[in-house]
């Protein structure tokens, strides 16, 4: 069995970083000790010299969208692409998604497994929810027992099909969660609010228009109302990809009420304003909730630092620039963005011009909760002995530009383009494998492993 000994990095937890070796068997984490003598090792160990690199947990995006067919067309990145892409912005692990066929909840799983088989690294599932039907909590039950720990809702999209407008329906959908140990995440904007302008509207329809016909106050009423389900049945709320100062204060006001509020973002609603809609390139920047103002930005970064938000995650729907750019109406751009490479040195950037964010705080954010959060940990989002051995080596000095030629997403293109960033992926292992270094992709199609959430 192969052996892999890093020395000497800065071994970076939730709580403490210290200069520590890890010892690496097979697929699993063996020591981690401040030193680790070479005589004390197999003769044939691989030695990995981290001086002056951080050695994170491998980072989780917990929101994803590989291969997603929509709207008569599929995203630009593959499982085999956003594998590829993932392993240079450090990820090993991705939470994507299971639509629900609204026929069979397992069966929806088990589709959705079969396709993501060419995955590299390892995934787990949250499983859609788009109509209640009788039996439901039965086909919830069978998907727990398939491995997947959470349900995906939404209060918009009523024209798509994916909105259960029913409150007694959807409160039945909570309790049985609640009971089935099943967390509940919620993509929040009130449909009503959406319609009712969509139906006054007088303007026009290019990119910039999305952020009005799809105002913060529906994010806002729409967090209020499902927040108000979960606090009368007494169990937590996961908000998915905040992205307004409106909606982080109906969360303020749902958790002053009591009411247990798990909040996720992404770093296009740190960093990214609306004015990106504007001009020729508008179109690249739709996604759903909308881009918002600069204060919403400052609002997020606020709560993310002082702990109200307890996940980072990307969204990452990645669509072709040509895709993107064939409409300039905002009802038929296709909706989404790239994301996942950038995630992890953008927020180290962000933590570093701040000086209120440390590594230990950007682990708890992109991995650690991640795990909890979803079931996977500790095998996943922690560096303890007997753990897989995913682990990500970053240098913390490095210091590049975001462009569509740095990145490798299919899209061809990054939101983020011209960002100067600090902080730069060295090398990713997943189970003790590189499938990252030196800017070459190890990864191997196939050897990707579906996650069992655990409660």
């Amino acid at each position: 069995m192969s052996s892999i000994l890093i020395k000497n990095g800065l071994v970076v937890d939730t709580e403490w970083m210290r200069h520590y070796d890890i010892l690496i068997t097979g697929s699993k984490i063996r020591r981690v000790a401040p030193s680790i003598s070479y005589d004390s090792v197999p003769s044939d160990t691989t030695v990995i010299r981290a001086d002056g690199l951080c050695v994170l947990p491998g980072i989780i995006d917990a929101h994803t969208h590989y291969h997603l067919v929509s709207r008569g067309t599929v995203t630009a990145d593959s499982f085999r692409e956003g594998s590829r892409l993932a392993a240079f912005g450090g990820v090993t692990t991705v939470v994507d998604f299971a639509d629900d066929n609204k026929v069979s909840l397992l069966d929806s799983l088990h589709e959705r497994k079969r396709e993501m088989v060419p995955m590299a690294i390892d995934y787990a599932l949250h499983q859609g929810v788009y109509k209640y039907r009788s039996g439901i909590k039965k086909e919830m039950e069978s998907i727990k027992r398939a491995g997947v720990g959470t349900l995906k809702l939404f209060t918009t999209y009523k024209d798509v099909g994916y909105l259960i407008d029913n409150r007694d329906e959807l409160k039945e959908i909570f309790s049985d969660a609640k009971n089935l140990g099943l967390m509940v995440t919620v993509h929040s904007e009130d449909d009503e609010i959406i319609t009712s302008i969509a139906s006054s509207w007088k303007g026009t329809y290019k990119p910039i228009d999305h952020a009005s016909l799809r105002p913060a106050e529906a994010e806002a009423k729409a967090i209020e109302y499902v927040g108000s389900i979960a606090g009368e049945l007494d169990m937590p709320l996961y908000v998915v990809h905040l992205s307004s100062k409106l909606g982080l204060e109906s969360v303020r006001k749902l958790r002053m009420n009591g009411v247990k509020v798990l909040v996720e973002t992404t770093p296009h609603y740190l960093f990214l304003t609306k004015e990106k809609l504007e001009g020729d390139d508008g179109s690249l920047f739709v996604m759903t909730p909308p881009l918002r103002a600069a204060e919403d930005n400052k609002a997020l970064q606020e709560a993310l630092v002082n702990g109200e938000i307890q996940v980072v995650a990307t969204d990452h729907c990645a669509f072709t620039r040509e895709q993107k750019l064939a409409s300039n109406d905002c009802r038929t751009i296709y909706p989404g963005i790239p994301g996942t490479e950038e995630m992890l040195p953008l927020i180290h950037t962000f933590g570093l011009t701040s000086g209120k964010l440390s590594l230990s705080q950007i682990v708890n954010l992109l991995s650690t909760t991640p795990a909890k959060l979803f079931g996977l940990y500790p095998e996943k989002g922690s560096l303890e002995v007997g753990t897989d051995a995913d682990i990500t080596l970053f240098d913390p000095d490095s210091s590049w530009t975001i462009s569509k030629d740095t990145i490798h997403s299919a899209s061809g293109y990054s939101a983020y383009e011209g960002f100067n960033v600090t902080g730069k992926v060295v090398m990713t292992y997943l189970r003790g494998r590189l499938i990252m270094g030196d800017d070459i992709y190890l990864g191997l199609n196939g050897d990707g492993r579906f996650l069992r959430a655990k409660r």
